[in-house]
């Protein structure tokens, strides 16, 4: 699949538990959960039993994401190499990751979060088109799955993929099952 026009980038993390298995202890010892949900500091990673899940979207078409071991510059270029056409326009939020886009090939406007700002109007029309709002409603999918299983885990971003895919597809939905499938 490739995303063209204009595409927002975006992380979320998600907490990976044995959820309805008591018997399975983590490696790590940790905490319980209500200790737990306090959260480290910095990014998380998959050894931290909270992977991080890249996405990107085409504003009014497809989308992308894929459970990452970390979310880095070296590890999302490929993916975005092969994903996302040359010349796109680009927007994400600061994160430092997506600051070499220019470098790679790809036209690039973010928001500051940090900031307070969620979206700009950049030529006065009223429209506030530099945002990453479009991807981060795409996340509210999986907000409500939160504690999801160690072991089902992998199979959750391609369901809410697919999912958004076949309802931007329309006909083409038995291509879209296969092409999850096989992923």
């Amino acid at each position: 699949m490739t995303l063209e026009g204009e595409v927002e980038f975006d992380e979320v993390y998600i907490v990976a538990e044995h959820k309805g298995n008591p018997e399975a202890v983590s490696k790590k010892g940790r905490k319980g959960r209500r200790n737990r949900l306090k959260g480290a500091r910095g990014r998380s990673t998959l050894e931290k039993e909270k992977p991080p899940i890249f996405g990107m979207i085409q504003r009014t078409g497809q989308v992308v994401i894929q459970m990452l071991a970390n979310i880095r510059q070296v590890t999302i270029k490929p993916l975005i190499k092969s994903t996302v056409l040359p010349g796109t326009l680009v927007y994400t939020d600061e994160y430092s990751i997506y600051f070499r886009l220019e470098e790679w090939g790809y036209s690039h406007k973010s928001v500051n979060h940090g900031a307070g700002e969620y979206a700009r109007d950049e030529d006065g029309d009223g429209f506030h088109e530099v945002h990453v709002n479009t991807m981060e409603g795409f996340w509210s999918l999986l907000r409500p799955h939160r504690g999801i299983s160690q072991e089902k885990l992998p199979f959750y971003p391609g369901f809410f993929e697919f999912a958004h895919n076949v309802g931007k597809r329309g006909k083409t939905l038995l291509h879209s099952l296969v092409e999850v499938l096989v992923k």
